[in-house]
Parts: structure tokens; C-alpha cells; sequence
């Protein structure tokens, strides 16, 4: 059955904290994720199933067969913090919940710490999103590509393509399944086509609109349907090959996008784009799975 709209979320703030109340809870389950509990094969003296007991006030386990020390936040992103593991694992979740992301002015009302810590965490979270993502593999089925342009309105400037002072963007939508996006410094033929290569597996269907630089597809071996935004075309079905062409889940996550940077962030300087677009691709790819996408995060560590 489908969930009420109304019905209490999947993963609320009060089963976070009764989840995660204390430094030691996020600790253990660190531990948990990261050697599967407190019982595991010794590193030093190689004892199979040694038992690990936590220093008191220290982030730190140790082996009672030989005393070695196991830091469970070693090589992480949380390895020598002195912001709580709590403050951590609920900015994680604040990223993980919203829709339109998590600014640095937020993180620290939310959490209590100075503005440079609070961009500190929000950075490292994305770019933990960004590892969490599996970017490896290629998107395949039903494709749908768009690029877009991101940033201020400069004042006579031009709209839409070729507009000056803004980065673009290009995003790929798997129907049904996982979202990239990645800055392009232009949107020429070689340029798209060595996104389309490293992203999409060949022999895929792609979905674009009528920019010419798409033209290429069809030669290297995807089949290809374009639908005419300038005659007012936003989709079309193909009797001959049985697929419904459009981009309007691509051109969705832009509009949600846009919004957020206007509303959220105000603006999103070219060097850090990289970073954002990764954070709202990662939820895109697991939005139908709240309280999985906080595990994946914390497993990522």
C-alpha cells in the first residue's frame, strides 16, 4: 500500500535521536559498519573473533587479547574532529531529509558551532555524497540529457543559452533509476559526446532536445529521439521503436535545482558547482529510501 502524505516520515528527528543519543551510540554503530561490531579478527596478533571494548572517553577500541587500539574514526572525515559525532551524524541527516539542500548559515543555528565549521561539515558531507555515489558504473536503459545554465541574472544580459556569467551544467536521468550531472565548459559536439561516452552505456535510447550537438548519438550507436522545444513539442511516442522521447524528468531536477540555489544557497560560485550537484544527485538517486540513504552516507565514511 502507499504511504499517507500525512502519515509521520520514515526517518523523523525524534527516531534519530533515539537512535543516535549519545557520542558512544554514533560511535558504535561506526564501529558497526565499518568491522561489522566489536567482535572481529585481531590486526595485530591475528586472534579470530577478538573481543574490542571502548576506551572510556576516547574514540577508541581496544582488543583484549593484546590491547591494540582501534579508532573507528580513523581515515574518515571525522578522524580528529572535536565537533561531537552527534552534530556530525545530524547534519548527515539534515542533508539526507531536505529537498532543497542544507546551507552553511543553517548547519550552524542547527548545530551550534561557528560559520566555518558549519561550511566545513556541509563540504565534507557532500563530498561524501559524491564517494556514496558509485559514479563508476554507466547509466543504461532509457536515457534523458539536458544541460542547463546556473547562476546570477546579469542586468541587459541575455537568457538562456549563451548567457553570460553562469556555469553550465549538463544532467543525465536513468528512467526509473540513478541521476548524474557534471560542469561542461561548453556545450560543442566533442564536448557532449565525451560526456554521453564515459556516462551512458552504449547502445542505450537517450532522450534530448533539439540542440544540434546531440546529433552525434545516433553515430555512435545509441538510438536517439529529440523532442522540439521551439514548436511547443515537450514529448512524442514512437510506434516504430516503442519509446515515449522526453526530458522532462532532467528538466525537472533543474527546475528543483535552480530553486534551491535561489532560495537555499542565493548563489553557487563555478568551483564548488561540482559539489552541489553531486549532493542533489545523490538524493535524487535515493529519494524513495530516506532512512537507507542516511546508512549509505555513514557506511561511505
Amino acid at each position: 500500500m502507499n504511504k499517507s502524505p500525512s502519515a509521520s516520515p520514515d526517518f523523523s528527528v525524534r527516531e534519530f535521536f533515539q537512535r543516535f543519543p549519545t557520542e558512544d551510540a554514533c560511535l558504535e554503530h561506526i564501529m558497526q559498519v565499518r568491522f561489522g561490531g566489536t567482535r572481529f579478527d585481531c590486526q595485530s596478533c591475528g586472534t579470530v573473533g577478538a573481543t574490542h571494548h571502548k576506551l572510556t572517553k576516547r574514540r577508541t577500541y581496544v582488543a583484549a587479547c593484546c590491547g591494540h587500539h582501534v579508532n573507528p574514526t580513523a581515515g574518515t572525515i571525522l578522524e580528529n574532529t572535536r565537533t561531537p559525532l552527534v552534530s556530525w551524524f545530524y547534519a548527515i541527516y539534515l542533508f539526507c531529509t531536505t529537498r532543497h539542500g542544507v546551507s552553511g548559515k543553517e548547519l550552524q543555528r542547527q548545530l551550534g558551532v561557528t560559520y566555518k565549521t558549519a561550511y566545513r561539515i556541509g563540504q565534507q558531507i557532500r563530498d561524501l555524497m559524491s564517494k556514496a555515489q558509485g559514479f563508476d558504473a554507466l547509466l543504461a536503459g532509457h536515457i534523458e540529457l539536458d544541460e542547463a545554465y546556473v547562476g546570477g541574472r546579469r542586468s541587459g544580459g541575455k537568457r538562456g543559452r549563451g548567457a553570460p556569467g553562469k556555469t553550465i551544467v549538463m544532467g543525465l536521468a536513468q528512467r526509473g533509476g540513478r541521476m548524474k550531472a557534471v560542469v561542461i565548459p561548453d556545450v560543442k559536439k566533442d564536448t557532449l559526446r565525451s560526456v554521453v561516452l564515459n556516462n551512458v552505456e552504449p547502445g542505450s535510447t537517450v532522450s534530448t532536445d533539439e540542440l544540434y550537438s546531440y546529433n552525434l548519438l545516433t553515430g555512435d550507436g545509441y538510438s536517439h529521439g529529440a523532442v522540439k522545444h521551439g514548436r511547443k513539442e515537450y514529448t512524442w511516442y514512437d510506434y516504430q521503436r516503442g519509446e515515449n522521447f522526453h526530458v522532462n524528468t532532467v528538466e525537472g531536477f533543474w527546475k528543483l535545482f535552480k530553486a534551491s540555489v535561489r532560495s537555499t544557497h542565493v548563489q553557487i560560485s563555478a568551483k564548488h558547482m561540482q559539489r552541489y550537484l553531486d549532493e542533489f544527485t545523490f538524493r535524487a538517486s535515493n529519494r524513495h529510501r530516506v532512512n537507507g540513504m542516511f546508512d549509505l552516507l555513514v557506511g561511505a565514511l
